[in-house]
């Protein structure tokens, strides 16, 4: 078994130009987008000049570097993807002008794979172009969000439509969604719980979808909306897979997705160690600068060690998904390790900068509570944590020994 995360000069080449693009063309104009914002320069002028930004990433050809090249993009695998993410979100905007940012990015997995060739068309292809925006509604206040068979949206045939009723929140993007990926129960016994749900692309605006509010959160309100859906009609060709197919759906939709979020917040990791270690060579206390003190050095060596294991567990994931493996306890372990690291990270460069951490001079403080929604997004600890366990114990049950459940590795 050979692993190897080495890019071919071609690759690494790509690499090199997403850097010099965030660094030298999209962190300066997003600097300066901020401060304008805080001038309260319109929102029109705010918008275009974003636009502007991904026409410069279209051209230089570092536009959709997770979808196949017949689509637009760069046709990259998920061990370069990751290397892209990581280098593209080290700016809040970075994703967003490569078009490769949530929820869009999940979505153009799942249409890509599930989808009608005229679905395809109609909402695939708008997505990739950049012209349109999308969400994905499963999230429900009255239900466990980690257990999507206890969704109660439901959904009842009425001739060639289907008629739907629900409650669904925290749906990002959906403030400025021009169509919805929609989970609903249309199975009331099914064989399997896991049957009982079926997804449909839902158009928006629509009669019957209405959003009450946008959710405020710790970091502000950014697009998290609460929706009541009330006798919605969609026509059965709205459909997306097969019907009972919506779990399915769903999970095949999260393991990517998934891992693309992981990737961004090692991103942000090391944006934090970077200002960590460099506050440290600039602050002198007590008789010395911060880098020659025992205390400093050990959150330095902690926050270095538990980034490169999640550098590790990410592209030993993605790895998985190339290779066509099965890859479930791998992206359910990297995600609850890179969640919390990112965390822990983020709190001792906080630490290490003291008052000016604290303060939203520096992005530690946005971080920080972004860092905290990572713990239960896309699950929540507890529920990755038990999934984890109860493979292990499957393992050793089956084969007498828990190596397969720790990557399979071949030590």
């Amino acid at each position: 078994m050979v692993i190897g995360f080495t890019l071919t000069p071609e690759r690494e080449q790509i690499r090199s130009r997403v850097r010099t693009f965030i660094s030298e063309v999209v962190a300066p104009e997003e600097a300066r987008l901020e401060q304008d914002r805080v001038s309260e320069t319109d929102r029109g002028a705010y918008i275009k000049a974003l636009i502007a930004l991904r026409k410069l990433a279209f051209a230089d050809g570092l536009w959709l570097p997770h979808m196949p090249t017949e689509w637009g993009g760069m046709g990259l695998g998920h061990v370069e993807l990751a290397m892209v993410q990581a280098e593209a979100a080290k700016s809040r905007i970075g994703p967003w002008v490569l078009n490769c940012q949530a929820p869009d990015e999940g979505n153009m997995h799942t249409l890509l794979h599930w989808a009608t060739d005229e679905q395809k068309e109609a909402y695939l292809r708008p997505l990739c172009e950049g012209t349109t925006w999308s969400c994905f509604a499963m999230t429900e206040p009255e239900v466990a969000g980690s257990d999507p068979t206890l969704i109660r949206t439901s959904a009842y045939q009425d001739g060639e439509e289907w008629v739907i009723n629900g409650h669904k929140w925290f749906i990002s993007n959906a403030n400025r969604a021009k169509f919805a990926i929609l989970i609903c129960r249309t199975e009331d016994d099914p064989d399997l719980p896991q049957a009982a749900n079926t997804a449909f692309i839902i158009d928006l605006p629509s009669e019957g979808w209405n959003e009450i509010r946008e959710i405020e959160t710790m970091h502000g309100g950014t697009g998290h909306s609460e929706i009541m859906i009330e006798d919605l009609r969609v026509h059965g060709r709205q459909m997306l897979g097969g019907r009972g197919q919506g779990h399915l759906l769903g999970q095949y939709r999260l393991g990517p997705a998934r891992l693309a979020h992981y990737m961004r917040w090692i991103a942000q990791a090391e944006t934090a160690l970077d200002m960590m270690v460099a506050r440290s060579l600039d602050r002198y206390s007590h008789g010395s600068i911060l880098a020659e003190k025992q205390g400093i050095q050990w959150m330095i060596a902690d926050s270095t060690m538990e980034l490169y294991q999640s550098k590790l567990m990410v592209l030993h994931a993605a790895s998985k998904i190339d290779a066509g493996e099965d890859f479930k306890s791998e992206v359910s372990m990297a995600k609850h390790f890179v969640a919390n690291a990112l965390g822990r990270i983020v709190d001792r460069s906080i630490q290490v900068h003291g008052a000016l951490g604290y303060s939203t001079d520096t992005p530690l403080a946005n971080m920080y509570q972004h860092a905290r929604w990572a713990r239960f997004a896309d699950g929540a600890d507890e529920v990755h944590q038990m999934r984890i366990a109860q493979r292990t114990i499957a393992a050793y049950k089956d084969f007498g020994s828990t190596a397969p459940a720790t990557g399979n590795l071949p030590i």
